[in-house]
């Protein structure tokens, strides 16, 4: 049994063999071709945190791969009445095939892993988000093929998702540069274990140095779930962290822009950027369904 917690739960073979499957599932989804690989099982979704993206994308995942998936809202569980992680563990995986949990802690999510007898998947966490890295990588590599050696720029907060693309540095092979503002820089210990696996990391003083020769420059919002009552305080300290036009001409001229979405056009991204011919952010929310039904068919089958 295997859960997916982070990105370095699996190796980087087990990471490009999820990305070749995806592509398959794409192709098959799109041609008409059944591929009901898991009919009968059963994936329980828990949700802390609130979803599009991930509600959908594994809802219909599971329904193209011939299961079914349960949508269950911690304060309508006895989660939300105070019963203890490991309980609930206990109990949910006894029933179901695989859990996907979308939450605030990683702890949590880690609690209910070590008590669950089935494959536990990080839908996000305040620390990471593991499945969104997987198709990020999987839709720059459609774009533009393998991204190993690459340049990937990111540019904003040293958030859940700067950390992804930090394991991802690892798991894919590419160099990383980051552009965060004082104070809101990534977390030091994840800096220090992609470096000390040999991952080519760079903070950048400014988002014009980070994204000079980029292949692809990435960015999210400045204010996550959780974080809505510093949002005056975060539009001043990322004033000058906006991707636009000035930051993707120090990019590569064919280079890609991708957000996980939601964007606030005009904050952390400019609606020229966001709209324009270098934006590839409608593929790659799409290719979470395919990058998922991939893990899926790996962790369940």
């Amino acid at each position: 049994m295997r859960h997916f917690l982070t990105l370095l739960d699996i190796t980087p073979e087990e990471a490009r063999h999820i990305l070749a499957r995806a592509t398959e599932l794409k192709t098959m989804q799109k041609t008409g071709i059944p591929h009901r690989t898991l009919a009968g099982k059963t994936l329980a979704m828990i949700f802390d945190k609130a979803s599009t993206r991930t509600r959908v994308s594994f809802e219909t995942g599971m329904y193209q791969l011939g299961g079914h998936a349960l949508f269950l809202h911690s304060g309508s569980t006895q989660l939300g009445r105070g019963e203890p992680i490991e309980d609930s563990a206990r109990v949910i995986s006894s029933m179901v095939d695989g859990v996907m949990i979308r939450t605030f802690a990683q702890e949590n999510i880690q609690q209910f892993a070590k008590y669950s007898s089935v494959p536990v998947i990080n839908g996000l966490t305040d620390l990471t988000h593991p499945c969104q890295i997987l198709t990020d990588v999987f839709t720059y590599q459609e774009h533009r093929g393998d991204i190993a050696g690459k340049t990937v720029a990111w540019i904003g907060d040293g958030n859940n998702m700067a950390h992804s693309w930090i394991n991802g540095a690892v798991s894919f092979g590419y160099k990383l540069n980051i552009a965060c503002p004082e104070g809101y820089c990534p977390d030091e210990k994840m800096l220090a274990a992609a470096h000390a696996l040999n991952a080519e990391i760079v903070l950048a003083d400014n988002p014009l140095a980070a994204a000079r020769n980029a292949d692809l420059v990435t960015t999210d919002v400045w204010a996550s779930m959780g974080q809505e009552d510093e949002q005056a305080t975060r539009e001043k300290a990322f004033a000058g962290f906006q991707v636009n036009a000035d930051v993707m001409a120090e990019a590569k001229p064919d280079a890609l822009f991708m957000h996980c979405l939601p964007a606030h056009r005009g904050e952390e991204v400019a609606a020229e950027v966001m709209d324009g011919p270098q934006s590839v952010v409608w593929d790659e929310a799409e290719n979470r369904l395919h990058a998922q039904k991939a893990l899926l068919e790996f962790l369940l089958k």
